[in-house]
């Protein structure tokens, strides 16, 4: 696995403000109206669930004993419960994906939009950026709720913005295949293109997605980061402002080297 550090934004031409909007609102929901992960009351009213999305009703449960089966072994915890939502149940499709699990989930999806999302956001501007945002994320729900209509698996709750997040990468490989990116690599920074770093992310989403259905759990949702990406890498051309820069291109080369 690499862990992208930065790259390279000397071309970008607009600021990234739909990108720094949304690390805002992302960090505002998880501390502020999710307490840090700790009101429950909150976060599973506006979490989306595959039952009441396919239902179009509100589902409520009461907190009970869960089992989770993962590699180690299963894991007893307590299931909070599905609150009452009180909003329309389709609107959770948007709210979830502002939604997280724990500050580590919320870091490391910022981190990546921070990283990837201001070259996505420079190639479609401002607001054709954000409605590719929120189109990625509510797909990738989608994904979701269609791999688990049925059963239990159809009260399992979701939510982050890892699904909008894997569309903006897919975005990236699409319009950005040969951009530099830094990452870390066997405890190493180097400098490798962009289909590397985000390629190596997507396999091993895709490797994870089918271990996962096999009964590894672990409570990621790695069928909505692929559907994520799919669709980003569907809708990154369509969706941007015009010819997309080819960093190969001998004279985008010259100019950085330049200034």
């Amino acid at each position: 696995m690499v862990f992208p550090v930065g790259d390279d934004n000397s071309d970008r031409r607009l600021f990234p403000f739909v990108t720094i909007a949304l690390l805002v609102a992302n960090v505002f929901v998880f501390v502020v109206l999710q307490g840090m992960g700790a009101n429950e009351d909150f976060t599973m009213a506006y979490v989306q669930v595959p039952a009441e999305i396919l239902s179009g009703r509100d589902i409520e449960t009461a907190p009970a004993p869960k089992t989770i089966r993962t590699p180690e072994g299963d894991i007893q915890v307590t299931d909070p419960g599905l609150r009452k939502t009180p909003i329309p149940v389709w609107l959770t499709l948007l709210t979830a994906i502002f939604m997280h699990g724990s500050l580590m989930h919320l870091a490391g999806n910022m981190w990546f939009l921070w990283i990837f999302g201001d070259n996505v956001e420079d190639d479609m501007g401002h607001v054709k950026y954000l409605l590719f945002y929120l189109a990625t994320g509510v797909l990738a729900s989608l994904a979701f709720v269609a791999l688990n209509a049925s059963g239990e698996a159809s009260l399992t709750p979701c939510l982050g913005a890892s699904g909008a997040i894997s569309g903006v990468l897919g975005a990236y490989l699409v319009l950005h295949p040969n951009r530099r990116v830094s990452v870390i690599l066997l405890r190493m920074m180097v400098d490798v293109p962009g289909y590397v770093a985000v390629g190596i992310w997507f396999l091993f989403q895709v490797i994870s997605g089918v271990f996962d259905s096999s009964g590894g759990g672990g409570g990621v949702a790695y069928s909505a980061h692929v559907a994520g990406f799919v669709a980003g890498m569907i809708l990154a051309k369509p969706m941007s402002m015009g010819p997309v820069r080819d960093e190969a291109d001998p004279l985008v080369v010259l100019r950085r080297r330049i200034g």
